[in-house]
């Protein structure tokens, strides 16, 4: 900043995690409603210690949330699609904030290549994803067109007991 003070909404720079953050993440991924005692326990940290790193995780950005993993088709949305879209340059943005808001969308990332943005969405059926792809999604200015890969089956590659994850 320019009167020399640090941006309050600015997140630190990473800093390495060693094998006990590491532990902690791969618990905390596996199940994210594990108590600190039971964290604690696991990787052989006392609470305090266990705490203390979870809030630092959290504080330097790399816990970025706790969440629920969801069945989407016994959430009855059973039609989930990959949705590319072209658009217009330096309007990442603005076209973000409009997928953001869009009902079942998950997942926005920009990204190179043949498309700009590839989304994925779930829905109540096929219908819905209709109106979604070209009453809402086609009718941004910004985007210049799009492309519906429909989804048959999902499986979660979230790491559990039996998954190895890359925090070694």
């Amino acid at each position: 900043m320019a009167d020399g003070g640090e941006d309050p909404g600015r997140i630190p720079p990473a800093r390495p995690l060693d094998s006990t953050d590491r532990a902690i993440l791969r618990l905390l991924q596996t199940d994210g409603r594990a108590s600190i005692r039971s964290v604690a326990d696991r990787v052989h940290v006392s609470r305090a210690n266990a705490y203390a790193r979870i809030n630092r995780l959290i504080d330097d950005g790399v816990i970025r949330g706790f969440s629920a993993r969801v069945n989407h088709e016994r959430a009855g949305q059973g039609a989930s699609a990959y949705i590319t879209l072209k658009i217009v340059q330096n309007s990442w943005r603005t076209v973000r904030e409009q997928l953001q808001a869009l009902p079942g969308a998950t997942h926005i990332a920009l990204v190179s290549g043949d498309f700009d943005v590839l989304l994925l969405v779930h829905t109540q059926d096929n219908q819905s994803l209709r109106d979604l792809v070209l009453t809402r999604i086609q009718s941004i200015p910004e985007v210049l067109s799009t492309r519906t890969l429909l989804v048959f089956e999902e499986t979660d590659l979230a790491p559990g007991p039996f998954r190895p994850t890359e925090l070694t």
